[in-house]
């Protein structure tokens, strides 16, 4: 089994859709899109994801290849406040500055990180709780369940590709969820660029028991292979594009 997920492309958060440079990545990404062998699609309720897929399943359609595409609510953004420990402010849950992170070793433990002061302040543990919970719930139903340990259960192999458009913070708690790394050191030391690709795969080693593993992860192929720069929103630099 194969899980992509797909950042929405460069956003206009002000109206929840996309730039105008946002809708020059789609019409590339959907050209990409275009020769994948997907089997089911799905989307965040958020207005920037949909229009993502929208130009994706469009150009699909036009070459007759039909597909339902299905939203998911809790694939929205992980978007929720917590007090800042200093100031008393509101902070986004996965803003963070590196001193305050690299300074918090508990918020790289991936048991842990939710039981910080900071994390539970914001109760964390119980919106993430209730995302991963919907996640296993739904990955059951393609087969896999969940075992205490963090491994999977194979009770239904499948060879499928499941396709999810949605956001870099969801994105990121969920490949977490599924490699066993705490989201906290994803949101802190990855960049997934507007329009990018993830590509997390199940290896079952060990029979009737499987682990998921990243292929590739915020992959800006249809970008860079047509001359175009990677859009840096979300990121506090430059960003290089080759």
């Amino acid at each position: 089994m194969r899980l992509v997920f797909v950042r929405h492309c460069e956003p206009d958060y002000t109206i929840d859709s996309l730039t105008n440079r946002g809708f020059e990545e789609a019409a590339l990404l959907a050209r990409r899109v275009l020769g994948w062998k997907v089997d089911d699609f799905y989307v965040s309720p958020l207005g920037r994801a949909k229009d993502t897929a929208k130009a994706c399943l469009d150009l699909r359609k036009e070459n007759g290849l039909n597909h339902e595409v299905t939203v998911l609510p809790w694939l929205k953004e992980f978007y929720f406040d917590l007090k800042d420990p200093d100031t008393g402010e509101n902070l986004m849950c996965w803003d963070f500055m590196p001193s305050y992170f690299c300074g918090n070793k508990q918020l790289h433990d991936k048991d842990l990180w939710c039981d910080t002061p900071v994390m539970k302040s914001g109760d964390i543990r119980t919106e993430a709780s209730k995302v991963t919970s919907s996640f296993d719930e739904f990955l059951k139903g393609y087969g896999y369940e969940r075992l205490a340990d963090g491994s999977y259960k194979v009770n239904e192999h499948n060879d499928k590709t499941i396709v999810m458009f949605c956001h870099f913070g969801i994105a990121s708690l969920l490949t977490g969820h599924l490699t066993g790394i705490a989201p906290t050191c994803i949101w802190q030391g990855f960049f997934m660029a507007p329009s990018s690709v993830t590509i997390i795969g199940t290896e079952e080693r060990e029979g009737d028991i499987a682990s998921f593993r990243v292929q590739a992860f915020g992959d800006t192929a249809h970008l860079t292979s047509n001359n175009e720069s990677v859009s840096s929103s979300g990121y506090f630099a430059e960003v290089l594009s080759i």
